[in-house]
């Protein structure tokens, strides 16, 4: 029981710092408004975390590994690697849509930093890479997926496709379910956007818009 009352309450933390981080900035926002927000005193933060830092890597790594690992699971009940790429794209969609906050936190606060950006590319981020790239390969070798592309440029363009529409929403600040777009988007990505049986000159498996003028 005394741990589970611990577990709630370092949840309680991150979630709370979700919150501060989303609207102070994360160098904005001091350890004890966490605190306050998630009614602890300020001194019970570093007997789960070390600091600020440490709070923000622990939120995406846990986080984000919860995402990963799910997705994987579900991976299981269909076979096709298209049909694998659209479940990964709802999850990457459905956690970030699901909570606007941690969207801003993870669009805008993470990206202000070149040492965020290399921790988080070394952990969950690379695990997520992996998991993609298997897809991938796996398309590859039944045929489903073009072979003479590289692994690592179509999981690159599938994961700044995401990052993408996250950000446009983020940024619109319209209500929509970003879910929904997971299917027309990997679709998008595998099938490119000319119409059927349009002749085009070195036409590539992906279209991916270059630059925010959509938005």
């Amino acid at each position: 029981m005394a741990r589970k009352r611990s577990d709630d309450k370092r949840r309680r933390i991150l979630q709370a710092a979700v919150k501060v981080f989303a609207r102070k900035g994360y160098f904005a926002a001091r350890v004890a408004e966490i605190a306050a927000r998630a009614g602890v005193a300020d001194g019970t933060i570093y007997l789960y975390f070390r600091g600020k830092e440490d709070i923000l890597v622990s939120l995406f790594d846990e986080l984000m590994a919860e995402h990963v690992e799910r997705a994987s699971q579900e991976m299981q009940a269909v076979e096709d690697a298209p049909s694998r790429l659209r479940l990964i794209a709802e999850h990457h969609l459905r956690a970030l849509g699901a909570d606007r906050d941690l969207a801003v936190v993870f669009q805008v606060e993470l990206r202000q930093s070149t040492k965020f950006m290399e921790r988080f590319t070394a952990s969950w981020l690379g695990r997520y890479f992996d998991l993609v790239g298997s897809v991938i390969e796996q398309g590859q070798r039944e045929g489903t997926l073009r072979a003479d592309v590289p692994r690592k440029l179509v999981a690159k363009a599938f994961f700044g496709t995401l990052d993408e529409l996250v950000t446009s929403w983020v940024i619109g600040r319209k209500d929509y379910d970003l879910a929904l777009l997971a299917g027309p988007a990997v679709d998008l990505l595998l099938r490119g956007a000319a119409a059927a049986g349009a002749s085009t000159s070195g036409r590539a498996v992906l279209s991916v818009a270059a630059g925010r003028g959509g938005r």
